[in-house]
């Protein structure tokens, strides 16, 4: 069949389903006199990915729909029936996007009809915290709506192991192959919520749960005794930017003693439209202009920032000149590794066998950091879920003690209460950490400046690029076969050493669609189409002798990779 008779068929099977409710199907005749956005909608069905599912709301195979959220949830329930377990149990939360307190009872509603337990946030949550309650209630999986931070028009749908971690791409395959054997919405069975609720198959969760979260988090703490002698004296800006974490990092932050968190207001309350930013993405300084403002007018130490999910976070701190500087992940990363290890050396309690765990693409600058102090350091694939399974093969095996696991993207994780990446558990310990180091008279940025000096000058940067709809997979899929087919030899005078395609299955990690090149000098960079976004991302890293050696080798090295990517 080709693509153009898919798209027809899939389309008038949709207007014909008597499964299907009347809105969508008005919502599917409004497009009939616009060729191409009928085919974005019916070229595939939505993928389902390692992560799970993520895309523009709408009607369609290829969009955000209960009916897409449905198939996905009777392939999942059907992986879990296949366990033999009498009555398996999923914990399910939701973010602040459009659609998610939908999505998400939409989902329970599906697990009852197969005799599966559901247990629902009674409102919105994080997703560390979801990582955290399927350990906690003993699940057999979890469910999260949420995009992250993917424009308003976007949702997802991830689903978690009973480890608590990102199902990893075994586990994946396998949900995939069911969701693939569910060939008609007919085929999606569905209890009504006062029947799921009557046979005890929907059981609302919230309050308890999130006590012994702030539980888990704050045991991470390091130094709540001087964050109570500072508390007077230090002053910090969140900004949950429309989204889940507001609750939990207010409460993780006043459980070990600080008292002058001060929210931005505007960006308080949850908003789908996120209305206030261009993209509420922590990564980037825009997301930070409101928190910034009102950093300048109480004359703040740290500014704090977390995404929709609330699993990422991103910080600003005062420079050598008094303004807020923004750090990227790699910075914040190599920070609280300091800290953290720092503080447990001084302690006594550093680990003979502690590890920490970063990806591919992420700095070099954490691993000197963390080696310095005698901790191994393991790689893994981009996705928090490889640093989860990490964690869990430490605990199963004993071989290691987990320490720090981090990513470039702002993704962190201290302690093994969840399997995901924690922007609570981050914000509280980079705020203890701020705080720790204004009692000696420094400030975050201070003591960044003092890791490049000790340990070189590592400076990072990622280009992205955007191609949306069926022509910008094609075009993502031909710069990376052009760059396979024929790899530099060399770049800017400098030899390329190494050219690592994580196609091949390296250093026995998963397949991934990856490739990294490493030049004489150590710099290197990385090809990776985006698992969630239609985006084709170029990771960069250099380390020179110096801030300026460093920030002119990156910029020579980005040019000349970006002008043949942009050409293609």
């Amino acid at each position: 069949m080709n693509s153009q008779t898919r798209v027809q068929e899939q389309y008038e099977l949709w207007l014909k389903d008597e499964a299907i409710d009347a809105a969508t199907k008005e919502e599917l005749r409004s497009i009939s006199g616009d060729p191409k956005e009928v085919e974005d909608r019916f070229y595939r069905d939505l993928e389902f990915g390692t992560g799970g599912l993520r895309g523009v709301i709408g009607a369609g195979t290829n969009r955000m729909n209960v009916y897409t959220v449905a198939r996905a949830t009777q392939g999942l329930a059907r992986f879990l029936l296949k366990s033999g377990k009498k009555t398996p149990s999923v914990v399910i939360a939701y973010d602040s996007r459009n659609q998610s307190p939908e999505f998400a009872l939409e989902t329970a509603k599906v697990l009852a009809g197969n005799g599966i337990k559901a247990y629902l946030f009674e409102s919105l949550r994080t997703t560390p915290e979801l990582s955290f309650a399927v350990r906690y209630l003993n699940a057999d999986a979890g469910v999260v709506i949420t995009a992250s931070h993917n424009p308003p028009e976007y949702n997802g749908y991830k689903v978690y192991g009973s480890d608590g971690g990102q199902l990893v791409p075994d586990q994946a395959k396998q949900v995939i192959a069911e969701i693939r054997s569910v060939e008609s919405f007919a085929d999606v069975k569905r209890s009504s919520r006062a029947d799921a609720e009557k046979a005890g198959l929907l059981e609302w969760i919230g309050e308890a749960v999130d006590e012994e979260y702030i539980r888990a988090v704050t045991a991470v703490s390091l130094n709540s005794e001087l964050v109570r002698e500072m508390s007077d004296d230090f002053r910090i800006v969140y900004t949950p930017l429309h989204g889940a974490g507001n609750l939990a990092v207010r409460a993780a932050l006043g459980a070990i003693g600080f008292e002058q968190v001060h929210v931005v207001a505007e960006q308080e309350k949850p908003d789908a439209n996120f209305s206030t930013v261009k993209s509420p993405n922590p990564e980037e300084r825009e997301a930070f202009a409101l928190a910034i403002a009102e950093g300048k007018k109480i004359d703040a130490d740290i500014l704090i920032g977390t995404d929709p999910d609330c699993d990422r976070m991103g910080a600003v701190v005062k420079d050598a000149n008094g303004e807020y500087f923004v750090l990227s992940g790699n910075q914040s990363g190599a920070i609280m590794i300091d800290y953290l290890l720092g503080r447990l050396q001084e302690r006594g309690e550093l680990p003979a066998n502690g590890v920490v765990v970063k990806t591919i693409v992420t700095s070099e600058m954490g691993a000197v950091i963390a080696e310095h102090y005698g901790a191994k350091v393991l790689n893994t694939l981009t996705g928090f879920k490889y640093i989860g399974e990490k964690i869990t093969q430490f605990e199963q095996s004993g071989e290691a003690e987990f320490l720090f696991g981090y990513e470039e993207s702002y993704g962190y994780l201290a302690g093994t209460y969840a399997r995901d990446k924690d922007a609570v558990v981050a914000s509280m310990l980079i705020c203890e950490a701020a705080a720790y180091y204004k009692s000696k008279g420094k400030t975050l940025y201070d003591v960044l400046q003092e890791l490049y000096e000790r340990h070189g000058y590592f400076l990072e940067r990622l280009e992205s690029r955007t191609l949306k709809g069926k022509d910008g997979v094609e075009k993502i899929q031909g710069i990376m076969e052009d760059w396979r087919r024929q790899p530099p030899v060399e770049l800017n005078g400098l030899q390329v050493t190494k050219v690592e395609d994580f196609l091949q299955g390296l250093y026995g990690l998963p397949v991934e669609n990856v490739l990294k090149f490493t030049l004489e000098d150590d710099s290197w960079f990385c090809l990776r189409p985006s698992g969630t976004e239609p985006k084709i991302k170029v990771y960069f890293a250099v380390r020179g002798s110096s801030a300026q050696a460093a920030s002119d080798a990156i910029d020579k090295l980005v040019q000349t990779v970006m002008s043949r990517v942009d050409h293609h």
